[in-house]
């Protein structure tokens, strides 16, 4: 298999790849959209909301953990879950230029 040649591309570029990359699950969707609604809980909270197997939410946790799409915080033999707001405004920036862009008629 080929080298992905990411070392060609900026780190916003990178960035906005790897998190575009964990997004791209209805799972870790739904996850984020319950976070958001709850604001912050353990795996077995997600488990109890989604028709997942406890490994496959812990799996989702982990990509969207390591996008850095949501943080975890251990308390005690649990980890709690929250969005994590820098990754936010790195996604609300990236689109917002592009929205802006599209709104000026600067596309074809």
């Amino acid at each position: 298999m080929g080298a992905t040649k990411t070392e060609h591309f900026t780190a916003q570029q990178n960035k906005i790849a790897i998190i575009a990359k964990a997004l791209g699950h209805p799972a870790r969707i739904a996850i984020i959209e319950y976070l958001i609604k709850v604001n912050e809980c353990i795996c077995g909270d997600i488990v109890n909301e989604l028709p997942l197997a406890q490994p496959t939410v812990s799996q989702h946790l982990k990509e969207l953990k390591n996008a850095g799409i949501i943080k975890g915080n251990v308390e005690g033999n649990s980890i709690c879950y929250c969005i994590d707001e820098k990754t936010i405004e790195v996604i609300n920036s990236y689109f917002s230029q592009i929205i802006e862009t599209v709104s000026k008629g600067k596309c074809c």
